[in-house]
């Protein structure tokens, strides 16, 4: 049987269609597709943003891709850039890692807004103002990750 594309009028013969999608052809559904993203911006950034939060799937592919050569190069820009664009930010890391190294500033067992116990290293200095590197919260990963969504 020979399916006949509504949009470009080809037929299978010269494109291909998608299986259970006989109006339109690949290309053609595929350029529908995109404009659909395109006039429903908003609504599928926000879509996204919680699909990469929740599908395990989706952090699984990306775990995958910052192993790769390219991932890492993206994250060893992206590093770049956080630290061109935010040098009080990265002052402030610094300074308060320089304390807890020499022992003046100490990072508590557990977190100060849901009392867990991660790990050392999970537990993450929260910074109100960087003008005051060494006042921080002292927060799990997961409540520093809420914070600064809140914000």
């Amino acid at each position: 049987m020979t399916n006949t594309c509504k949009v470009c009028g080809l037929t299978s013969d010269a494109v291909e269609f998608y299986d259970g999608v006989k109006s339109h052809c690949k290309e053609c559904h595929k350029q529908k597709v995109r404009e659909n993203r395109q006039a429903k911006a908003d609504y599928y950034r926000a879509y996204d943003a919680i699909r990469f939060q929740t599908d395990p799937r989706v952090k699984a592919r990306h775990r995958r891709y910052q192993a790769t050569a390219a991932g890492k190069e993206a994250m060893r820009k992206a590093r770049k850039k956080w630290m061109n664009e935010k040098p009080e930010a990265r002052a402030a890391h610094i300074i308060l890692g320089n304390a807890v190294r020499d022992g003046r500033v100490v990072k508590p067992a557990v977190c100060t807004k849901c009392g867990r116990k991660p790990t050392r290293r999970n537990m993450h200095a929260h910074h109100e103002d960087y003008a005051f590197p060494l006042s921080v919260i002292w927060l799990c990963a997961t409540c520093h990750c809420k914070t600064h969504k809140d914000d």
